[in-house]
C-alpha cells in the first residue's frame, strides 16, 4: 500500500502520528512544510507507486498554508483524500477547507484512536476509488450487438457533446448506470467528477442531508459542516438512480436545483450555486406515478428532457453469449483464476432463460459458474438450478437442505409446510453442499426480490420476511425432531419467540 504523508512543521505531532500508524502496519512519509511536499509530488508523478494513499496536513505551517496546499493538489491529484489539522482557534478557516475538496478536518488536540480511525476511513475511501477506477478502465463500457443496444449506443453518440438532462428508464439490473456513466465519460464534463446516489437505498430522513449537505449543529451529530452529493458532483455529473422512490417534499427541493441552479445545505442560509448536470434513472412508470400522486408533474417534465430506454436483456438474447464470456473472464480476474470457458450447448441454454434480474443476474451467475463448476469447460449440467429450471440430482446425504429446496419451489402466495409434514431429522450437509446451497439461496433470494418488485408489489419485505423465517423454524424444529426449546437454543432466540412465530406464520 502506498504510505500516508503527514505534514506539519511540529516534529512531536509527526512523531506520534508516525508510531500510531505504524503500529497500524500503515507506512508513512512524513515533510515539515508544503514545499516538500509538492517537491515530492512533482517527483512522484511518474511512478503512482511512490504518491500518497492519504494526505494529513497542518492547516498553518511556515511557508505556506495546508489550505494552499489543498487547493493546488485538488488541481492535479482530485482523488487524493486530503485530512487537514487544525487547533480549534482555526475551526472556521478549517471547516471553509471542505469547500476546497477536504476529506475532513481533525482539531488539536486530538484523540489519537480517533486520528487513526479518520485516516482509516480516508485509506477505505481511496483504495475503493482505485478499484472502481480500475475497473472502468479495465472493461469495456457496454456490450451489445443487439438492435435494441445500438440504439442506445447512437444516443449516447447524439449527446456526446450535450449537458441536457437525461431520464434513463428500464428494469432493476439492465445496466442503467453504466449508461449513465458512458453518457457522462463521452460529455464536455468528462473531467470532472461521477457522483451516483440510489435515492431509495438511504433513509429519507437521511437522504436531504446526502443530497444537499448541512451545516455544523443543523441536527444532532451534524458536528461539522458536509458537502452533499450536489456538491461532491461539481463541475461533473450527478447519477440519481431509482428517482421515483425519492420522497414527495424532496422532490420540490430538486425541482428547485434543476430550475434555478441554487440549493441550501440543511440548516443553511447562503445559497449554494450547483454547477451539475444530472442524470435520473427508474425502473418505475414516472407517468403513472404521476398519475396516482406519487411524483411531481413538473419535476417529471424537468427529468424527462431526453429518455434513453434500456432493454431487457431477454430483448437482446445476442448479446449473451458475448455477455457470458466477458463476465466469466471478469470474475477470474477478480478471484485470481483462470478464466473458464462455456460450451455453445451451454451458451444455447443460457439464451433460454428469461433473467428477471437483467444483466446483473446473468453477471452473478458467471461468478457461480467461476466458483462452482468442476471443469475449466462449462457444459450444460453445470449450469445452476434456476437455468436448468430443475431441482439438482445430486442431493447431500438424507437431503441436501430439504427445508432450502422447499423454499426455492414454494410459489408465491402458498401457505409453508405444516409442522407435521417436516421431516423428522437432517443430516448435516457436505461442505461442498453448504458452499453449493449458500450461493444458491442468495441467487435465488434476489432473483424473487427482482421478480416481485417488477411486477409492482409493495409488500416484498414482508412476503419474502415470513417464507424465509417459516423455513427457518421448519429446519431447524426438523433437525431437533420437533423440540421447540432445543430449536430455539440452536437459532439463538427465545423460547416465546419461537412459540409466537409459529402461530403468527400458522405452522401450528
Amino acid at each position: 500500500m502506498k504510505p500516508i504523508w503527514i505534514v506539519d512543521d511540529d516534529q512531536s505531532i509527526r512523531f506520534v502520528l508516525e508510531k500510531a500508524l505504524l503500529r497500524e502496519d500503515l507506512p508513512t512519509r512524513s515533510f515539515t512544510n508544503t514545499r516538500e511536499v509538492l517537491a515530492a509530488l512533482e517527483a512522484a508523478a511518474d511512478d503512482e507507486l511512490q504518491g500518497p494513499q492519504v494526505l494529513v496536513s497542518d492547516i498553518r505551517m511556515p511557508g505556506g498554508s495546508g489550505l494552499d496546499l489543498l487547493d493546488k493538489i485538488k488541481a492535479k491529484h482530485p482523488g487524493l483524500p486530503v485530512i487537514i489539522m487544525t487547533a480549534f482557534s482555526d475551526l472556521d478557516s478549517a471547516v471553509s477547507a471542505f469547500q476546497g475538496g477536504a476529506f475532513e478536518y481533525l482539531p488539536k488536540p486530538f484523540d489519537l484512536p480517533r486520528a487513526v480511525e479518520l485516516i482509516r476511513r480516508a485509506v477505505d475511501e481511496s483504495q475503493r476509488e482505485e478499484v472502481a477506477e480500475e475497473r472502468m478502465a479495465a472493461a469495456p463500457e457496454m456490450l451489445g450487438q443487439a438492435p435494441a443496444m445500438q440504439d442506445v449506443f447512437r444516443a449516447i453518440g447524439r449527446l456526446s457533446q450535450s449537458n441536457v438532462t437525461v431520464l434513463i428508464t428500464g428494469e432493476s439490473g439492465s445496466g442503467k448506470e453504466l449508461v449513465a456513466r458512458a453518457l457522462h465519460k463521452h460529455s464536455p464534463r468528462a473531467t470532472g467528477p461521477f457522483v451516483a446516489i440510489n435515492t431509495a437505498a438511504i433513509p429519507k430522513d437521511l437522504l436531504e442531508s446526502e443530497l444537499f449537505g448541512h451545516e455544523r449543529g443543523a441536527f444532532t451529530g451534524a458536528q461539522t459542516m458536509r458537502r452533499g452529493r450536489f456538491e461532491q458532483a461539481e463541475g461533473g455529473t450527478l447519477f440519481l438512480d431509482e428517482i421515483g422512490d425519492m420522497p414527495f417534499d424532496l422532490q420540490t427541493r430538486l425541482l428547485r436545483v434543476l430550475s434555478d441552479g441554487h440549493f441550501y445545505r440543511v440548516g443553511g442560509h447562503n445559497s449554494v450555486k450547483a454547477n451539475v448536470r444530472v442524470i435520473a434513472a427508474t425502473h418505475q412508470d414516472l407517468e403513472q406515478r404521476v398519475k396516482i400522486g406519487g411524483f411531481r408533474e413538473d419535476l417529471f417534465h424537468r427529468l424527462n428532457v431526453i429518455r434513453l430506454r434500456l432493454p431487457a436483456l431477454r430483448e437482446r438474447g445476442e448479446d449473451v453469449p458475448a455477455l457470458t464470456r466477458h463476465f466469466l473472464q471478469q470474475s477470474a480476474k477478480q478471484l485470481g483464476v483462470e478464466p473458464k470457458r462455456i460450451s455453445e450447448a451451454a451458451l444455447a441454454q443460457l439464451a433460454t432463460f428469461a433473467f428477471p434480474g437483467n444483466v446483473r443476474q446473468l453477471e452473478n451467475i458467471c461468478h457461480w459458474l467461476t466458483v462452482m463448476a468442476p471443469a475449466q469447460l462449462i457444459e450444460t449440467k453445470d449450469l445452476p438450478p434456476e437455468v436448468m429450471a430443475v431441482v439438482p440430482h445430486e442431493p447431500a446425504p438424507v437431503a441436501a437442505s430439504a427445508a432450502h429446496a422447499m423454499a426455492e419451489r414454494e410459489p408465491l402466495g402458498t401457505a409453508p409446510t405444516p409442522l407435521a409434514a417436516a421431516p423428522a431429522a437432517i443430516a448435516a450437509p457436505s461442505a461442498a453442499a453448504i458452499a453449493a446451497a449458500n450461493l444458491a439461496w442468495e441467487g435465488g433470494l434476489e432473483v424473487e426480490a427482482q421478480t416481485m418488485l417488477a411486477a409492482g408489489r409493495n409488500d416484498v419485505w414482508d412476503a419474502l420476511s415470513r417464507r424465509f423465517e417459516s423455513r427457518l423454524i421448519l429446519t431447524a424444529l426438523a433437525s431437533t425432531r420437533g423440540r421447540r426449546i432445543e430449536a430455539a437454543q440452536k437459532l439463538g432466540i427465545g423460547r416465546n419467540t419461537i412459540t409466537r412465530k409459529i402461530q403468527e406464520l400458522g405452522l401450528e
